[in-house]
């Protein structure tokens, strides 16, 4: 029940997340920054990005510098925000420093849970997270309070989340209040599994509340994708047709064009003649057909960009700083 205390785990868990559950500034401090940062941006911030890091620094690598170069190269006057309490750092400053000095619109903060979860059902989950009474369970925490985070961050100021393993290939200025399918089942046309990675939502929409009371009435610490994908997916079919709730569900290839089943192929070059035309088709497909392209970090973070592949191919069409 919600009201069980976890003493043996809980203590062991909490203790050691403790300190990265205390909000790291003040709740003017982060208010001030960010609504400095918007305000400095106002005149040409176009479209607004936010992207969660709840990892160590030395884990935002080549593959997320990437990503923000793909958002860039396709959203030039778009302004970016890092929600990160180690890209928050001297360090983390000079990882995005080369951005700032080309004009590019970006900033980390460390988060201020209390202040974006203020108002909203994540508030009274937090609260019980911190006090001991949420088992925080066998999923890392980080994970799952990031992706409360995005939720929150959107409900509170709208905009657009993408993961630091997404590869934005086009605008998304014409998407409006937008998930995108991960997988479609070709039998009844329609989708069998949505997805959390790439999230485009108007500033308070009713929606963005469904998901947060979802995650707040039925998180479930012990089952990964429980509080991220399948949540997403949980709640656009309870939904899905009611009255008051105005979104849009892509096509998998909109975000998702491989799997996360499927996601090695991209890192390949063509082995013989049936994959090379598999690779030329899938290729033309992500050309006319995606917005961005998710590299499922988890199954892909180890596999090398082989020349000649359809990643390498992305990363050439959409980075910045080629030749650097």
């Amino acid at each position: 029940s919600s009201t069980e205390k976890f003493p043996i785990r809980r203590s062991r868990r909490v203790k050691k997340h403790k300190r990265g559950l205390r909000s790291v500034r003040s709740e003017a401090q982060f208010q001030a920054r960010l609504k400095a940062f918007f305000a400095g941006t106002s005149s040409s911030c176009k479209v607004r990005f936010f992207m969660t890091w709840i990892s160590p620094l030395k884990a935002f690598g080549d593959r997320e510098l990437l990503s923000v170069e793909s958002l860039f190269k396709s959203h030039p006057e778009a302004c970016l925000v890092i929600v990160s309490k180690s890209l928050d750092s001297v360090t983390g400053n000079k990882i995005l420093r080369p951005f700032v000095n080309n004009g590019f619109r970006v900033i980390a903060i460390a988060p201020d849970f209390n202040y974006i979860f203020k108002d909203t059902l994540a508030e009274t989950w937090f609260n019980r997270l911190k006090e001991g009474n949420v088992n925080p369970g066998e999923v890392s925490l980080g994970q799952n309070l990031s992706n409360l985070l995005r939720l929150a961050l959107l409900y509170k100021f709208g905009g657009t989340y993408i993961d630091a393993d997404v590869m934005v290939l086009k605008s998304f200025s014409k998407l409006r209040n937008t998930i995108g399918a991960q997988n479609f089942d070709v039998k009844t046309g329609k989708w069998s599994r949505l997805n959390n990675a790439v999230l485009i939502f108007d500033k308070k929409h009713p929606l963005l509340y469904k998901f947060i009371e979802e995650f707040a009435l039925t998180f479930d610490g012990n089952k990964w994708g429980h509080n991220g994908p399948y949540l997403i997916s949980r709640v656009v079919a309870r939904v899905s047709g009611r009255p008051g709730y105005n979104f849009t569900v892509l096509p998998p290839s909109a975000f998702y064009p491989v799997d996360w089943r499927g996601i090695k192929s991209l890192f390949r070059r063509p082995r013989d003649e049936v994959h090379s035309k598999w690779l030329a088709k899938k290729m033309e497909q992500i050309s006319k057909e995606s917005f961005a392209v998710h590299l499922w970090n988890r199954q892909s973070r180890n596999l090398k960009v082989v020349k000649g592949s359809i990643v390498d191919s992305i990363i050439s069409s959409c980075c910045i700083f080629c030749n650097t």
